[in-house]
């Protein structure tokens, strides 16, 4: 079957525009004064249209698909004759002519017109006038057509080469002003109850979600003036039940042209209000769409909703005398497409075909020793949903959800069903629901009074959920496996994000912002450093951040939950205790009640009851295990007389697996770059020292992201009076036993220049001792020199360079020259014959001296090399020698767009004279 239905509009044609003219059969006689004149002036605002294939079944669906449209436009009064027309037509069309039926229901100010076609591909076209055989009144078939001449106001046939379509005109009876439906009077006893005033909060939300509208009901209910919340979106405030991969969104409910249901309002005092909706589509007179929502609080539902609550009739055959199906006649058609749905649907059809008060519908969980509560009528569904209850309470029959039970007053068996635990409720009875044998739910029905249930109410309910275990079974399959594929997209990306990182603080944030409010309203984290220490408060999120910083306090109060590794979630009742002594607390010295003044205490109610809902309800503990170590505690919490449900446990549980590996890594990675820069650090001298007549600048960059210790090094020392030796060098490699080579060049240089070697000695004992390392040996490029300032103003050097990247001379002029040969680099041979050089640096010049990572900046296939930095060089005359190494870092930064592979290490001498202009 497919429906569409299209409010508004004028009324589209619904014949066939092509093949043959069409012609109307008149009826003569007493039905001819029946026949309409076929006028369309009246305006159609609704439509809806179904088709149904040629099987029996498709008749009862007709009657539903009719009996639901007729009665959602408000025209209960011509329902019965409608649905028997409809079910006449539909049978003439898919039983006895064997085609399929297409139904149009059509709505106007003034009645409601009905089409029903069939595709017969052979029949004769009666001639005009010509009279009408209406068929003997004891055949089975062919009273279609009377029956639309006994109770139509107008009908008609069209006939097609193709097609036959038979329509009929029911006008609306008159009523008094005001009149739109009514029920049948019943007692006093019987009318649903209401907690004095029932106050309807009137909602206006336009296409953008944002509130328009907002009546003084919903001021009282919700504790909200109106210029508060007109112009902000109603997600804001809407506490909307939410699993991964499963159930409508608040947005996409508001889309729709109408919609009821159940959700959460969040107070102005911070609480949860659950209502009961109804959303209803409009359109303004300038086209502009928006929605209005009709509000009560939950348990007054039947101010928007009134189900019958008559005894419903047991037979399952139609009165065309086809069997129908057991499921259609207790859920009716067509049957909701979705789990909640499903539910919900089942428990009110429960409660009216027992007459009760409410009723509950429990799922099993999957080892079938616990039954969660999914839906129910009559109860605060907002406190019950969700919440678990034993398969086996008790030795007895009546303690066991696997068979039937009635009880028949609770107050005497106290606890016997603690769903209705406070509920008002006092008999009960309750049936399983079994597929193949196995458990998979419980259905039950309460009353308020005692003794209204027996055996035979006990037997009509475990019909009913016999004839839906198997497609609630089916629909929970489906829910299981759009929950598993929404858990695994939902884990693939928090893998990533939390891969995506090595900081420990930004890991913390992606942990609480991935389950809030995914998986709860709020969570904490704490963390374990070492095995001797307690846990720490590290990290709370709530999905309202102005709860955050009361719930931090709250729990800052109490001790932290035992950090046990034992996998699984366990129950955390401290948090909702400490919650509800603090409201308690609070509400006695808001009423004056400890001797205190009252005045001063009342800015502090607000949050504390606030923070009280949004931690008074159910709260879990996860471990953190990362390499069999308890590093921490996930909690998650709703706010109050909220409970989890066992899938959200078990992904919490996933994801907590994962955010505890994730967490160990960030906490190594820390600990090692910490332990890679302290490194780093010994390894470079801690101060330079000051040397008369001589300016020194130095500049370093390592690479990476500091937790590799690099090879390039330099070093400035004093070796005698007036005497100070300078290095710089590059050993191959990084990690520790580069780091072993760099830290055994930058000490030996100190100790063998002090001994009074020449620079050639000094490096050819360094050569022996870095090849004495066998293995950890490396390679080193090395420029040594040693520098005494001259009374003159000028500065005399003795170079030294083995593999490293020459020195490059300023002179003042501009020109720019090596200062140095090049000579075989240390740690490969033994025998080295090395040779030093003298340089006279004037006033004015510049000594200029970079590590490798310098001169082989890339940028593609080009490099910056020994001429590139000599083009830099040149434009730095009369610069200071801080200048002049700032500018050779920009320079070599801004050469290529990348970020630098190598370390970098710049060292600037100058022998200051006049500077330019």
């Amino acid at each position: 079957m497919t429906t569409g239905l299209i409010p508004g509009g004028q009324n589209p044609d619904p014949r066939p525009t092509g093949g043959l003219p069409q012609q109307r059969h008149e009826p003569v006689g007493q039905a001819a004064l029946h026949v309409d004149n076929r006028s369309r002036s009246s305006v159609i605002t609704a439509r809806a249209a179904a088709s149904f294939e040629p099987v029996g079944r498709s008749v009862a669906t007709a009657r539903s698909f009719v009996r639901d449209t007729l009665q959602g436009w408000g025209f209960a009064d011509i329902v019965d004759d409608a649905v028997v027309l409809t079910s006449e037509l539909v049978t003439n069309a898919v039983v006895h002519a064997g085609t399929s039926a297409d139904v149009l229901c059509l709505r106007s100010d003034d009645g409601v017109r009905i089409e029903v076609a069939d595709r017969y591909p052979e029949r004769e076209i009666p001639l005009q006038g010509q009279a009408v055989n209406m068929g003997n009144l004891d055949r089975e078939g062919g009273r279609g057509l009377q029956l639309c001449a006994a109770l139509a106001g107008r009908w008609g046939v069209d006939y097609t080469p193709t097609q036959k379509q038979v329509w009929f005109q029911l006008d609306l009876p008159e009523r008094r002003v005001g009149t739109r439906t009514a029920g049948p009077s019943l007692p006093a006893d019987l009318l649903p109850l209401a907690d004095g005033r029932v106050r309807v909060a009137v909602v206006q939300i336009d296409r953008t979600c944002a509130i328009t509208s907002w009546n003084e009901d919903a001021e009282e209910l919700f504790g909200y003036a109106a210029e508060q919340v007109i112009g902000k979106p109603l997600t804001d405030l809407a506490a909307w039940p939410h699993t991964p991969g499963t159930s409508t969104g608040i947005a996409e409910a508001l889309q729709l042209s109408r919609w009821e249901g159940s959700y959460g309002i969040r107070a102005a005092n911070g609480r949860i209000t659950s209502v009961y909706a109804s959303h209803l589509r409009v359109r303004d007179t300038g086209g502009e769409p928006s929605t209005v929502c009709l509000l009560v609080r939950d348990h007054e539902r039947a101010v928007l909703q009134t189900p019958l609550r008559g005894a419903a009739s047991d037979t399952n055959t139609s009165s065309d005398g086809q069997s129908t199906d057991p499921f259609e006649v207790f859920i009716g058609s067509p049957a909701p497409d979705d789990l909640d749905g499903l539910l919900q649907r089942t428990v009110e059809r429960a409660r009216d075909m027992l007459d009760g008060d409410s009723a509950f519908l429990l799922l099993a969980t999957d080892d079938e020793t616990e039954l969660e509560v999914r839906a129910s009528t009559g109860l605060p569904s907002a406190r019950q949903r969700f919440a678990r209850v034993p398969v086996e309470a008790g030795p007895g029959r009546y303690s066991s959800a696997r068979m039937p039970a009635v009880h028949d007053d609770l107050s005497a068996v106290p606890g016997a069903v603690p769903l209705l635990s406070g509920t008002g409720m006092r008999s009960v009875v309750t049936v399983p629901l079994k597929v193949e044998g196995r458990l998979t739910g419980s259905l039950g029905v309460a009353a308020e009074g005692p003794g209204r249930y027996s055996n035979e109410e006990a037997l009509r309910l475990q019909f009913a959920a016999d004839r839906i275990a198997l497609a609630v079974e089916s629909a929970r399959l489906g829910e299981l496996e759009r929950l598993r594929r929404g858990s695994l997209s939902f884990l693939v990306e928090a893998s990533d994000l939390l891969a995506g990182t090595l900081d420990r603080d930004q890991t913390l944030a992606l942990m609480a912002q991935m389950t809030v409010p995914t998986l709860a309203t709020w969570c904490a984290v704490y963390t374990i450093a070492d095995p001797s220490s307690d846990p720490y408060l590290s990290y709370v999120l709530h999905e309202d951040e102005e709860l955050i910083d009361g719930i931090k306090s709250l729990l800052s109060k109490i001790q932290p939950p035992d950090p046990v590794p034992t996998p699984g979630a366990r129950v955390w009742s401290a948090p909702g205790e400490a919650a509800h002594q603090a409201a308690l607390r609070s509400s006695m010295r808001s009423l004056g009640l400890n001797g205190g003044p009252t005045r001063q205490l009342a800015s502090g109610i607000g949050p504390t009851l606030a923070t009280a809902s949004a931690v008074g309800g159910e709260t879990v503990v996860l471990p953190l295990v990362a390499r069999n170590r308890v590093i921490g505690m996930l909690t998650l919490g709703k706010p109050a007389d909220e409970h989890f449900r066992q899938e959200i446990l078990e992904l919490a549980e996933d994801l907590s697996r994962r955010a505890a590996l994730a967490l160990d890594n960030a906490r190594l990675y820390s600990e090692r770059t910490a332990i890679s820069q302290s490194l780093q650090r010994s390894l470079l001298p801690p101060e330079l020292p000051e040397i008369d007549g001589v300016e020194v600048e130095v500049i370093y960059r390592a690479a990476g992201e500091g937790n590799e210790v690099g090879g390039d090094f330099y070093d400035l020392f004093p070796i005698s009076d007036g005497a100070y030796g300078f290095a710089i060098g590059d050993v191959c490699g990084t990690g520790p036993n580069a780091a072993a080579v760099t830290g055994l060049a930058r000490h030996a240089l100190r100790l063998l220049a002090r001994e009074g070697l020449s620079g050639p000695a000094v490096l050819e004992r360094l050569n022996n001792a870095i090849l004495d390392e066998g293995a950890r040996s490396r390679f080193l490029t090395l420029l040594y020199g040693e520098l005494w300032p001259q009374e003159d103003g000028s500065a005399r050097l003795k170079v030294v360079c083995a593999g490293h990247p020459l020195p490059l001379r300023l002179r003042q002029d501009g020109t720019v020259e090596p200062a140095a040969e090049p000579q075989p680099l240390l740690g490969v041979m033994d025998d080295l014959e090395l040779y030093e050089q003298t340089v006279t640096l004037d006033p004015g010049d510049v000594l200029l001296c970079v590590t490798d990572g310098v001169t082989e900046r890339r940028e593609g296939t080009r490099m910056l090399g020994d001429d590139g930095l000599a083009d830099v060089l040149t434009t730095c005359t009369g610069l200071t020698a801080g200048a002049v190494a700032a500018r050779i870092m920009r320079a070599v930064e801004r050469f290529a767009s990348d970020a630098p592979s190598d370390d970098m290490a710049i060292l600037a001498m100058r022998v200051p004279g006049l500077q330019r202009d």
